[in-house]
């Protein structure tokens, strides 16, 4: 599994590898269940190694935060995205001190950990993981 093939898709929950293009979209595979299925290019998708966290400096990619979570918790799933808000805040702010708190907000901060976990699960080694694409403001999506 790649980093730079793992994408969210808009109204569906969980994270999702891209297995092939087709001439309308392309074909993914849920890392959960495994199960396939076509998303066109009406869908809104978003490739996680083009998301940042805003931070009071710069935005920081959302690999170095994911990496920053797998040292912490020495490659285990960390707590459940479904703890309490000031819980949520408290551990992001552990793994992230300097993120932005007026512009990420605890839904965002449920996603990410929610999203480590899912990946953690299905044998993503962060630690093996470097960024592939330089990125760019303008190309970037923000949490």
């Amino acid at each position: 599994m790649e980093f730079n093939k793992i994408i969210a898709v808009t109204g569906k929950p969980g994270l999702f590898e891209v297995v092939t293009q087709t001439k309308t979209g392309v074909i993914v595979a849920s890392l959960q269940d495994k199960k396939r299925f076509p998303i066109t290019s009406t869908q809104n998708i978003s490739m996680l190694e083009n998301i940042a966290i805003y931070t009071y400096e710069e935005e920081v990619l959302l690999l170095k935060v994911f990496k920053k979570i797998y040292e912490k918790e020495a490659g285990k799933e960390s707590i459940s995205h479904k703890e309490s808000a000031n819980k949520l805040e408290a551990y992001f702010s552990e793994i992230l001190p300097e993120y932005d708190e007026e512009r990420v907000y605890t839904s965002n901060i449920k996603k990410i950990i929610q999203w480590y976990n899912i990946l953690v699960d299905a044998g993503l080694d962060f630690s093996k993981i470097e960024a592939t694409t330089e990125t760019k403001e303008e190309n970037t999506e923000k949490a």
